[in-house]
């Protein structure tokens, strides 16, 4: 197996032009597998006679042993490519490592903002300004709306109808989904729009921009980032927050006031109930307030 691990490195070396790095890290994670084998084996058999069972036992101490799963989903994958090029070679008939499956990552949870400091931030700005009456609308329609700041900045004129409170938005896979702006929103939104100037004193159309920038032209997802950060260190507020962290917050707080789940799917936008789902790890404590109001026998037993 040595033998084969180091034509290995040295055809990603030569024919694949591979960084040292990356050589460095193969043969790191290459020679781990051979130690492994040697010890459990009493010898390190070449590649023909090893099978995928104890690569299975390979990757369970890896678990037992406590790796972070990215080290491991990184020598598994290692591990393909050596026996690929195995089996390129005419060394084994079968890809014994390609059964294998990933150990799946662990999904973050999103950092959302309490109710109380959604509020200090949709206070934060000046409403006697401008660029301040912009910015609370903002802050507004992206929580009202839980849209993306890819969305939000890409609305027109057109895509508004603030009589009925909707906002029609373009979002992943250009899939247009029309969501709802609460009467904090829309009042927000109207307030921008009577002072709000187009770049070089356009008049409005369909297509005109929402949200511009001081010079009239529509912001970029950058802007919104850097106009958040100054009201974060305004604020006070976690420097963690982004502008993805409102979608976050709308989301967690419906959810705990009792939304369904599948309602939520559609207002975000979701493709996938999978996607959605990792906010319900959020609302344990609407979820267990719910449980102990409607189970018959939730309630501690009293007498």
């Amino acid at each position: 197996m040595h033998a084969t691990i180091q034509r290995y490195l040295r055809y990603l070396q030569v024919e694949r032009n591979a960084s040292e790095y990356t050589i460095k890290s193969y043969r790191e994670d290459l020679l781990s597998l051979a130690d492994y084998l040697t010890e459990a084996l009493g010898s390190c058999p070449g590649p023909a006679n090893i099978d995928p069972q104890i690569l299975r036992s390979y990757v369970a101490a890896m678990h037992e042993a406590q790796y972070a799963r990215t080290s491991i989903a990184r020598r598994l994958a290692s591990m393909r490519g050596v026996f690929k090029f195995a089996q390129r070679e005419g060394l084994v008939d079968q890809n014994p490592a390609k059964p294998l499956r990933n150990p799946r990552p662990h999904r973050k949870l999103p950092h959302f903002l309490t109710t109380d400091e959604i509020q200090t931030l949709l206070s934060a700005p000046d409403r006697k300004e401008v660029m301040g009456l912009r910015d609370r609308a903002i802050f507004e329609t992206m929580y009202s709306a839980g849209l993306r700041v890819s969305e939000l900045v890409g609305i027109s004129d057109g895509d508004l109808d603030l009589d009925d409170g909707l906002v029609r938005v373009k979002g992943k896979g250009k899939r247009e989904r029309l969501a709802p702006l609460g009467s904090y929103a829309v009042e927000a939104v109207n307030e921008w729009m009577e002072k709000r100037v187009l770049s070089k004193g356009k008049q409005p159309t369909a297509i005109s921009p929402v949200f511009t920038n001081k010079f009239g032209n529509r912001l970029t997802t950058r802007s919104v980032a850097r106009m958040l950060e100054k009201y974060l260190l305004q604020t006070g507020l976690n420097l963690k927050t982004s502008p993805h962290t409102l979608r976050h917050s709308f989301a967690t707080h419906l959810l705990d006031r009792g939304a369904d789940i599948r309602s939520v799917q559609e207002l975000l936008g979701h493709k996938s109930l999978v996607t959605t789902q990792i906010y319900t790890h959020l609302s344990t404590a609407g979820l267990r307030q719910a449980y102990e109001k409607a189970h018959p026998r939730a309630k501690t037993k009293t007498g």
